[in-house]
């Protein structure tokens, strides 16, 4: 390798740049860095040419112009198939450049006018459109990879490692810009309301390969926004086979229910995204033998979200139902122990999750897009809510009253929810009809409904619904109201001497 080589590293995250320029250099590539890259060069003894020293021009504007000359971009720029292209360059005195290291000022971390990079992405854009010709490295974990086909190509990259590291900077351009954009589509503190922004931005990773998708002969895969991080990522998988799309569907859905029921020992069960056991307890395995007690024939198969270390007891009741997923902030080492002796089970650990930006559903040819539904903010304005009968809950219940609420908020629309002393008894979930789902959440409660309190995600739109769980023997409902029948339906929970709640607020969920 001569020094027809030429190499420009301009780098923020200066993680392997001194091991990259030494091997390099090793190499026969002649280097040119700029600003913090070249001090970092120096102070490590590597040989370089300064940024100035091609250009001719100092660092100018507080550093905004250092990059932007025909002297680096025209060397990057200049296809080498095409002669006039050399014989350009070549009159000018200018050197090509063969392989570019750049990657950007960190927008995400500290999101300001200064730290929107101009020179990096022209760099990168500019190297990376000339692929056939030089290469470009924006990831630190790529240098040695690059660096040592290098060593083994005489300092040649391939064709496909160069359209690869193409693409790759492409994508951290692209994220880059779509930080920007959300940057400014963001509201000031103190603004109104924001309306969504007149185009949406997204830029995603890849973050895991999954077993399969909803089906096995469908492939799956999670990917998470750039510069994001949730609960998945730090979470841990103890035992059991590898996730399937499916898994990590129910297993979120769990996971935000759990941490949504206050700060009592509770569990949530969840097979095909809905809720079919919940109980808060004074004790986390008596919450568990309660959840687990609402419906254990749907329970079979599902996921277990636990919000508390799990005991031996408890993950012995456990592993005694087959269970896909169980997750919970950690467990006794005996009780891990019986878990991960379930080889089909899969057992994970993991923080608490975080209320998503937006909901975001495909549809054809875009997407559909969404506020969450904050049921916490909900709950924690329940004062507002109307007692609208003549009967009203008593001060007891309104721990189920809550509780029947918050879980109803989860379960697929039309949803009925009864609860009796902390456990769910009865659940019926995505009907068509209002009054099935309030006759599945009967079937299922039985006896356990009377005294108990039922919720319903949305309006009744005729009494039928309500005449249900009143016969059931409910004492309490509550739910949004708004139907033009609202008249009626209050009427009917005064015939049946029952309270009723109007949250003013529905909590639909496809």
């Amino acid at each position: 390798v001569t020094s027809r080589h030429r190499a420009l590293l301009s780098v923020y995250d200066k993680t392997g740049v001194e091991a990259l320029a030494s091997g390099l250099a090793e190499l026969g590539f002649e280097l040119v860095s700029s600003g913090g890259t070249s001090k970092a060069l120096t102070a490590a003894g590597i040989a370089h040419l300064s940024v100035e020293d091609v250009t001719g021009f100092p660092e100018m504007l507080d550093g905004r112009v250092k990059t932007l000359h025909p002297r680096l971009h025209a060397g990057i720029l200049a296809d080498r198939s095409i002669v006039e292209h050399l014989d350009t360059i070549a009159a000018h005195d200018i050197a090509p450049i063969d392989l570019v290291v750049c990657n950007l000022y960190p927008f995400r971390a500290d999101p300001s006018i200064e730290l929107i990079d101009v020179g990096g992405p022209s760099m990168v854009r500019a190297a990376a459109k000339n692929y056939a010709h030089v290469g470009v490295l924006v990831d630190p974990t790529a240098y040695e990879s690059v660096l040592a086909e290098l060593r083994t190509s005489n300092g040649a990259l391939s064709e496909a490692t160069r359209r690869q590291l193409a693409r790759d900077a492409f994508a951290h351009t692209a994220a880059y810009d779509a930080a920007i954009v959300t940057w400014f589509d963001s509201v000031p503190a103190g603004a109104p309301g924001a309306s969504f922004p007149s185009s949406l931005h997204l830029s995603l990773e890849h973050a895991q390969s999954l077993r399969y998708g909803e089906n096995p002969h469908q492939q799956g895969a999670r990917y998470r926004f750039e510069g994001q991080h949730s609960w998945w990522d730090s979470a841990t998988q103890h035992g059991g086979k590898e996730l399937s799309f499916l898994n990590v569907y129910d297993a979120d859905a769990a996971w935000r229910i759990v941490n949504e029921l206050g700060d009592s020992p509770a569990v949530a069960i969840i097979k095909h995204a809905n809720p079919c056991g919940a109980a808060v307890a004074g004790d986390i395995t008596t919450a568990y033998r309660h959840a687990h007690l609402c419906d254990p024939v749907s329970a079979f198969g599902g996921v277990v979200a636990i919000n508390r270390t799990v005991p031996v007891e408890l993950a012995t009741a456990l592993a005694e139902v087959f269970t896909e997923v169980v997750i919970a902030p950690g467990y006794d080492p005996e009780a891990l122990a019986v878990l991960t002796a379930k080889k089909n089970l899969r057992v994970l650990t993991a923080v608490a999750p975080q209320m998503p930006r937006f909901n975001i559903r495909s549809v054809d040819g875009g997407l559909l897009l969404q506020e969450p539904d904050d049921v916490l903010t909900d709950i924690n304005s329940h004062d507002a809510w109307q007692v609208v009968t003549k009967a009203s809950p008593t001060a007891s219940q309104w721990r189920d009253i809550l509780f029947a609420w918050s879980i109803s908020a989860h379960v697929s629309s039309n949803a009925i929810v009864i609860v009796n002393d902390g456990q769910a008894v009865g659940i019926g979930a995505g009907q068509q009809s209002r009054v099935d789902a309030a006759a599945i959440a009967v079937r299922k409660a039985a006896d356990r409904a009377r005294g108990g309190v039922c919720a319903s995600d949305a309006y009744f739109p005729f009494r039928d619904g309500l005449d249900l769980v009143a016969a059931a023997g409910v004492s309490v409902v509550v739910q949004p109201g708004g139907s033009v029948r609202d008249g009626e339906v209050i009427a009917a929970a005064d015939e049946h001497g029952i309270a009723m709640i109007m949250t003013g607020v529905r909590h639909f969920r496809h």
